[in-house]
C-alpha cells in the first residue's frame, strides 16, 4: 500500500486536531472505468486504491425500474435522526447483533420484491467479484452469525438538510459497536472496509466528497466518535485534501469507507439521489463478507 504520514489539520484551540493515515497521490485517486472490472474492487478491498467508479454500467431502464419500485414500496421507511434517509432494508449502525439480524430477516421479503428483476445489479456485482476472487481461493458471501445472514442490500435516499445531506463520517468506527462484539464483521477492522453504492438516480449536485484521512483511535476518542464515526465537525477537516466525485444514474462506485466522506445535497427542487448500497470487506485472507 502507498502511504504517507499522519495528517495534520483542523482546530487546535480545543485539541480536536485530526490525526490518522493518509495515502499518497497514487493511492488517493478514483479510477474511472466504463465496464465493470472486479479487479479494481479488489484493489480497494486490499488497500491499493482509495476508490473506483464504473461509469454508466447499469442500464437506464434498470435504474428507473428499481427506483420506481423503491419509491412505490409500502415497506419503505424513514430515518429522521442519524443520517436522515428514506430506506428499504436495514442498517447495522448502533444495534446489537440480534437486533440487526432480526431486522434483516424481517425486511428481506420487501427488499427482494424490489430487487427481483433478471438484471439485478446488486447480484451482478457480487457474482462478478466472487468469480474474480475464486481462483485465489477467496469466497464472497453475506456476513452471518449463528447461521443467520446479514441484510443483502440497502436501498436509500438521503434527505438531510445543511451543507451535506449525509454528514462527514467514516464507516470503521460503527464496526466497533460493543453490542456486535460477537459479529464477524468486526474482524474486517484487521483489513479494509469498502463501501458499495449503485446509483439509480441523482439530480443536480449529489456529489460524493472523500477526505484523504482515516482518523486514528486517538482522534476518534477525543471527538467521542470511537463507536459512531459520525459526524466529524467541519473545522476538524480544514486543510485535509478532499476529492469531489460526480455521481450519475447507472454508476457503481466503491471506496475505502475508512476515509471520512460525505454527500452533498441535490440542488434542484424535486431532484433526489437514490442508491443500492452495502458494505464489504475481508474477515480473513480467504473470505469477503457483506452487510448493510
Amino acid at each position: 500500500m502507498s502511504t504517507t504520514t499522519t495528517a495534520t489539520a483542523g482546530s487546535t484551540a480545543d485539541g480536536r486536531r485530526l490525526t490518522g493515515w493518509s495515502g499518497d497521490a497514487d493511492y488517493f485517486r478514483f479510477r474511472e472505468l466504463t465496464t465493470f472490472e472486479p479487479q479494481a474492487v479488489i484493489d480497494v478491498l486490499q488497500g491499493r486504491s482509495a476508490g473506483v467508479v464504473f461509469r454508466n454500467v447499469v442500464a437506464t431502464e434498470t435504474c428507473a425500474r428499481l427506483s420506481e419500485r423503491f419509491w412505490d414500496s409500502p415497506d419503505r421507511m424513514r430515518r429522521v435522526s442519524v443520517a436522515p434517509s428514506y430506506y428499504l432494508g436495514t442498517y447495522h449502525y448502533h444495534k446489537t447483533t440480534a437486533e440487526y439480524l432480526d431486522e434483516s430477516e424481517r425486511t428481506a421479503p420487501a427488499l427482494e420484491r424490489v430487487l427481483d428483476i433478471p438484471e439485478d445489479p446488486l447480484s451482478g456485482f457480487y457474482e462478478g467479484l466472487a468469480k474474480a476472487l475464486a481462483p485465489g481461493g477467496v469466497t464472497v458471501r453475506q456476513a452471518r452469525h449463528e447461521g443467520r445472514p446479514a441484510c443483502r442490500g440497502l436501498l436509500r435516499s438521503w434527505h438531510g438538510a445543511g451543507q451535506y445531506t449525509l454528514d462527514p463520517h467514516e464507516d470503521s468506527s460503527q464496526c466497533t459497536e460493543p453490542g456486535q462484539a460477537d459479529f464477524e464483521i468486526q474482524r474486517v477492522l484487521d483489513h479494509h472496509i469498502a463501501a458499495l453504492n449503485i446509483c439509480l438516480e441523482n439530480g443536480d449536485g449529489g456529489r460524493l466528497a472523500v477526505w484523504n484521512i482515516q482518523p486514528d483511535e486517538a482522534s476518534k476518542r477525543r471527538l467521542g466518535l470511537h463507536h459512531l464515526g459520525s459526524p466529524y465537525p467541519m473545522d476538524t477537516l480544514d486543510g485535509i485534501e478532499r476529492q469531489w466525485i460526480e455521481i450519475n444514474a447507472g454508476d457503481i462506485y466503491v471506496f475505502n469507507g475508512g476515509h471520512i466522506h460525505a454527500v452533498e445535497p441535490n440542488t434542484a427542487a424535486g431532484s433526489r439521489r437514490t442508491t443500492v448500497a452495502g458494505i464489504l470487506g475481508h474477515i480473513d485472507d480467504r473470505t469477503v463478507v457483506s452487510w448493510t
